[in-house]
């Protein structure tokens, strides 16, 4: 994930090829490099402020839609950061700037970049009352901890606890940012547990409440809260706050498919964990008709796992006798036989209804089907069973 502060690539302006990891690729023939790019190149080394300041603007302006350019000023970098060092506060910000649009989709820059020392002076932004200066700090880093090179180097330099005050004070579009980079963080081993340390979950929580469901923010919130739930303090803290486990649900219901299939995955591993302790928390929210929408509606995961929560949730786990199977139906009919007569048990009685009235008439067209293939007297049964075979 990298920021929504940067435009993607056109591919119009560009010749580059990406490979399947998504890092550019380029032709073994360089196009010759353009004048506006020599002449940025030409006024960053000029050595004084104000030309300097014009091609941070520059560069930022050529590398915001063209992946070329990124390549062709990828040697800008190292005196981009040194404009984050030494400069006036005035470049600060355009610096910073260039920087991540160099950054953008493009593996090598981000390395390039914390090699050449940006970590230090981006981290401290981070502090900074200029709070637009602060918003582009976190989108660069949001940009650079795409890199899994960058990931554990980012942490060490103590951005996480940085991202997570910034999580708790920041401005609604730092706030979002955050999120995404420290889900980009998290993907790393180590960063999880440091991540958990700050306790980041009623900040997530606060963010997950007021977002709007079907966003990329909700997305990245899921996906933090599904990796944290996996420590017990994780799964403490997410209960403890008031409409957390609501807040979850919610995403499941109305959610992207993929921030509801990590949605589901945090409550299934919650109840997986210590299904005694989570199940009435997760029952009480109401999740029996998001989770019956998802086991016909959802991505393959999704519909797995919340056919697992569903075989969970229920008075008894353990598998039932041959003579009453373990179907859908009878999963769900003995949770709803536990709820007290509430607007939850009626949404799922009446779901329930309307899936199995959507089987019959799959089964019923199926049927309608095989029997055109086979309507025919005259053909021969060896026929028929072919035909069938070629439909399917």
């Amino acid at each position: 994930m990298e920021s929504p502060h940067s435009l993607s690539p056109s591919s119009s302006s560009s010749s580059s090829s990406y490979s399947s990891d998504g890092v550019a690729g380029f032709e073994t023939e360089e196009p010759r490099t353009p004048l506006a790019v020599r002449r940025a190149l030409q006024l960053l080394n000029s050595g004084q402020p104000d030309l300097r300041l014009q091609a941070a603007r520059d560069i930022r302006r050529l590398t915001k839609t063209s992946q070329r350019c990124r390549r062709q000023l990828s040697e800008a970098v190292g005196p981009l950061v040194s404009m984050l060092r030494v400069d006036s506060p005035e470049s600060h910000e355009p610096a910073l700037l260039a920087l991540l649009n160099l950054a953008v989709k493009d593996e090598k820059n981000k390395i390039n970049i914390v090699e050449a020392g940006a970590l230090e002076p981006i981290i401290s932004f981070l502090k900074s009352q200029n709070l637009n200066l602060q918003e582009s700090a976190t989108a660069s880093l949001l940009t650079l901890s795409a890199s899994s090179t960058n990931k554990p180097i980012i942490s060490a330099c103590g951005a996480i606890p940085l991202l997570v005050k910034i999580l708790r004070d920041g401005s609604p579009q730092a706030k979002a940012e955050a999120v995404m980079a420290l889900s980009n963080l998290s993907t790393h081993p180590n960063n999880l547990r440091i991540i958990l340390k700050t306790n980041p979950i009623p900040f997530i929580v606060d963010l997950l409440k007021t977002c709007k469901k079907s966003s990329k923010t909700a997305e990245k919130c899921c996906a933090l809260i599904e990796s944290l739930v996996d420590y017990d303090e994780g799964r403490t803290a997410l209960t403890s706050e008031e409409g957390g486990v609501l807040a979850v649900v919610e995403v499941l219901e109305i959610g992207t498919l993929q921030s509801r299939e990590h949605a589901v995955g945090a409550l299934l591993t919650m109840c997986q964990s210590d299904r005694c302790k989570y199940r009435e928390p997760i029952l009480r929210e109401g999740v029996i008709p998001g989770l019956l929408e998802l086991t016909v509606q959802g991505t393959p995961k999704s519909q797995s796992k919340a056919r697992s929560l569903l075989q969970l949730l229920r008075e008894s786990p353990y598998p039932r006798s041959e003579i009453q199977p373990d179907t859908l139906e009878n999963i769900v009919c003995s949770i709803i036989s536990q709820i007290d007569g509430d607007d939850q048990s009626g949404k799922a009685k009446k779901m329930l209804a309307e899936m199995v009235q959507v089987s019959m008439e799959q089964s019923l067209r199926h049927l309608q089907q095989r029997a055109l293939v086979c309507t025919p007297s005259d053909l021969p049964i060896a026929g028929c069973a072919a035909s069938e075979v070629s439909s399917k």
